[in-house]
């Protein structure tokens, strides 16, 4: 584990040049999701009843006790290989995938979040340092060529980057806005050699302080349904749990707010919310 100076971290809109670098840090902080969110779906008591149904069936078809068990499991799961990327897309989003072209920043100014670390300290951030770009000459010029209109920037959300002394360290994603006053983070994600050094809870606390100025009431974040790891993450920087609280009856916006679900309606992620 690296030690990280956390007044020393600056967050700012991803551009197209970071993409490359999002995307692996978003898979290597999302390795075995998709697994955990499968066993968790077989486990579950109506499915078992319904594979078990399906392996007496096969049973009297197939002379094999142990292929008869293991044929519906294995179709199963290959039908959620296949459409879990589809009714999931960016966790806590319906969308099947990112439009990260769409969300990069093309502002004349770099925008960034404030970092209450530097205040406290009296330092000031580093700034962004040039990195070599990943990827082709080719496939850069295709990118750079792609046709961004407001519309799609817009629907596109951002995506916020942590850097520190010019290298990549952290990415928080947040939706486009929902619904007037509501937001919603839908991926956050720290690079493996800089986790609990409270990077993490700086991404987070930083996007609510922009997004309170900006007239944000409240902010929603989709978990995974078995991540034990982001649900105490999340309690642990005062958010709430949809449906834990007795007040919740009375509030209409609440009830907006559903975890996205997958095969036979099992919720696929947990709801936290918080009021700003």
């Amino acid at each position: 584990m690296v030690r990280l100076e956390l007044d020393q971290v600056v967050m700012r809109r991803m551009e197209e040049d970071d993409i490359e670098i999002v995307k692996a840090l978003v898979k290597e902080g999302c390795e075995g999701t998709e697994n955990r969110l499968i066993l968790h779906i077989l486990t579950r008591p109506l499915c078992l009843f319904i594979l078990a149904v399906f392996s007496s069936i096969l049973r009297c078809l197939v002379h094999s006790f142990i292929l008869a068990l293991a044929i519906p499991v294995f179709l199963l799961i290959v039908f959620l290989k296949i459409t879990m990327p589809r009714s999931t897309g960016v966790l806590g989003s319906s969308r099947p995938y990112w439009d990260y072209v769409g969300s990069s920043y093309r502002g004349q100014q770099d925008e960034m979040l404030q970092n209450p670390y530097s205040r406290i300290s009296g330092k000031t951030p580093g700034t962004k340092k040039q990195r070599r770009r990943i990827g082709s000459k080719d496939k850069d010029k295709e990118t750079s060529s792609e046709k961004i209109t407001a519309e799609r920037e817009q629907a596109a959300g951002q995506v916020w980057v942590a850097d520190c002394e010019g290298d990549i360290v952290g990415c928080i994603f947040r939706e486009s806005e929902l619904r007037p006053g509501m937001r919603r983070i839908c991926r956050l994600v720290t690079g493996c050699w800089y986790r609990r050094e409270g990077l993490g809870r700086l991404l987070v606390q930083s996007l609510e302080l922009k997004e309170r100025e900006t007239g944000a009431r409240r902010v929603y974040a989709h978990v995974p349904y078995p991540s034990k790891v982001g649900e105490a993450f999340f309690r642990k920087v005062s958010y709430r749990q949809l449906g834990e609280a007795t007040d919740e009856e009375d509030d209409d916006e609440l009830r907006k707010e559903t975890p996205e679900r997958g095969f036979m309606g099992y919720p696929l992620t947990k709801v936290f919310y918080k009021d700003l």
